[in-house]
């Protein structure tokens, strides 16, 4: 047994046996330890590559009866008229020995499931985890948006054989629209890593410009994309601020397309250079030989990138693909902009990763982790005996725990009555809307109070009670935006009124109440949408669009 199918393995096994209340209740496992252990793997996988929280990671789960091969399944934000879709299918082995191959049967099975799940005129059957994922997708397919898939297959042994790949390949796929991903134990070690320091030489091509900043220096030149490619084969995703789910696959994205388009094009190979916007390096040091007069080798200590991670993945992935001698490759480089600080220089450090990553809000939460409004937001709430996580953290949550992520979502959802964008919207809650969410006047007691709403409602979504309707699935925000409005009337307070001298009555009257709020919020709900679609039966498909659009809100009398 290697010793990475050995961690993965501990890891597995703790897993299925601290959530099995969770398996018994989403997945009907009961008594059956290796389907334990094959669905705490699929979740080891797609939290550790979706970078999700352990309630994310345990949403996306469908193993079980009638699941279409698919063990887990993940759906992005829409952006740009399109969302991403991360299918997962998991083989785990009982025995050890991490030499069985990714079987041809769940290539096959994967394939089936992409040629119908994303076909709205497909009729087939799921279990009740995945059909709403399904018509979720269905849905926004139906409204126009354009699905890309990416099929993740992951085992604890090795990647599939040429067999499983002539399936593959058979299905012909699009190639701008369906890529495919394979996982095992060995990437799970390097992804699950501290980050650690990456020390290395960059062998720069042509001149450079070295200067002296105050007490920081900075290195603009070129590099070789050949260079980059050998850069990331040494040290992966260790130099990525963040993991793989930044880089989104050279099919399923497409700026990474344009990008490795040039690399494979003879004749545009020398325009590489003006054709991209460049990588941002920091480095606790970097030492050169300034006698030289170009061709520099630059001794860095502590690389990271913090910006052209995507092109740097992709320059990997499509070097890979090509010869070593292709024609024209040498002239390939890529504007490199290095930038020495010091070991204390956090916040200079997280406003630079933010001013070049503000095209990309997926990353903006943590960008915006120091931000004044975050850090009061911190202390008021830790003054009413919560600790509010305004960084992206691994260690586990405990229930007095509210991450800046969950907080927006439930601010923008109940108390400002936009609960269809804090439910799709989540790529602007730190961006577009970051304002409207964390106004100023955004108190501690305001925000924990939308968040025990918030989690009640997510609560029943996740464990519907006996008979409970279908929209349950797809409107908890519209139900905690509602809980709110009932419960600030019970206080016979204004929104505006209610901080840290009322916030012991508000939890008071919520615990006393959660359950009649929950039943008039889907009283209200239920009659809201027999008004809208005059008491016709609304299938599963329309009611995902019906609370992603937010028509409900005119209904629902909830002032805008």
């Amino acid at each position: 047994m290697s010793i990475n199918i050995g961690i993965i393995d501990s890891r597995v096994r703790k897993l299925a046996g601290d959530l099995a209340p969770e398996f018994e209740t989403r997945l009907n496992i009961k008594n059956d330890e290796p389907k334990k252990q094959s669905a705490a793997f699929v979740y080891l996988v797609a939290k550790t590559l979706l970078d999700l929280s352990e309630p994310e990671a345990l949403d996306v789960l469908t193993e079980g009866g009638a699941d279409f091969g698919i063990d887990a399944m993940h759906v992005g934000d829409v952006e740009d008229g399109e969302f991403l879709v991360t299918l997962f299918q998991g083989k785990y082995k009982q025995n050890q020995e991490g030499a069985s191959a990714f079987p041809q049967g769940g290539a096959e099975k994967m394939v089936q499931a992409i040629k119908y799940l994303f076909d709205p005129r497909a009729t087939i059957t799921t279990n009740a985890q995945l059909t709403k994922r399904v018509e979720d997708v269905r849905s926004l397919v139906g409204d126009g948006y354009i699905p890309r898939v990416r099929a993740v297959l992951c085992n604890n042994g090795i990647k599939w054989d040429v067999r499983a790949q002539e399936v593959i390949d058979a299905a012909k796929f699009p190639h701008d629209q369906v890529t495919w991903m394979y996982v095992n134990h060995d990437e799970l070690v390097l992804l699950m890593q501290a980050a650690k320091q990456v020390d290395d030489t960059l062998r720069l091509a042509g001149k450079a410009i070295v200067e002296d900043l105050d007490f920081y220096r900075v290195l603009i030149g070129k590099i070789p994309v050949a260079e980059v490619a050998a850069l990331f084969a040494r040290h992966g995703d260790l130099l990525l601020e963040r993991n793989v789910r930044r880089f989104l696959g050279l099919q399923s994205n497409r700026v990474n397309q344009r990008i490795a388009s040039t690399l494979i094009t003879p004749i545009e190979r020398g325009n590489f250079y003006f054709y991209n916007n460049g990588i941002t390096l920091l480095c606790r040091k970097f030492t050169h030989n300034a006698l030289q007069a170009d061709n520099f080798q630059v001794r860095v200590e502590g690389l990271q990138v913090i910006n052209g991670g995507q092109t740097c993945k992709t320059i990997e992935h499509t070097m890979a693909t090509l010869a070593a001698a292709e024609p024209g490759i040498e002239k390939a480089f890529v504007l490199v902009r290095l930038y020495q600080l010091p070991s204390d220089a956090g916040d200079l450090v997280r406003n630079i990763t933010y001013a070049t990553n503000s095209q990309n809000p997926v990353d903006l939460r943590d960008l915006r982790s120091n931000d004044i409004r975050q850090r009061n937001l911190e202390a008021a709430v830790a003054d009413l005996g919560y600790q509010y996580r305004r960084h992206r953290s691994d260690t586990a949550f405990k229930t007095t725990d509210i991450s800046s992520a969950t907080a927006a979502e439930a601010v923008l959802s109940v108390w400002r009555h936009r609960p269809q964008q804090g439910k799709f919207q989540g790529r602007e809650h730190f961006d577009k809307l970051y304002d409207m969410i964390f106004s100023d006047d955004l108190n501690g007691a305001q925000v924990v109070i939308a968040t025990l709403l918030f989690r009640i409602a997510e609560n029943k979504r996740r464990r519907p009670p006996a008979g409970a309707p279908d929209f349950v699935a797809y409107g908890s925000c519209f139900l905690a935006m509602l809980m709110g409005q009932y419960l600030l009337s019970d206080l016979g307070l204004t929104l505006a009124q209610l901080n840290h001298t009322k916030f012991v009555d508000a939890k008071a009257k919520l615990e006393q109440n959660e359950e009649a709020y929950f039943k008039k919020a889907t009283d209200a709900v239920d009659a809201a949408l027999k008004k809208l679609y005059g008491g016709q039966t609304v299938s599963l498909q329309r009611l995902a669009a019906t609370f992603r659009r937010g028509d409900l809100i005119q209904e629902l009398g909830v002032p805008a």
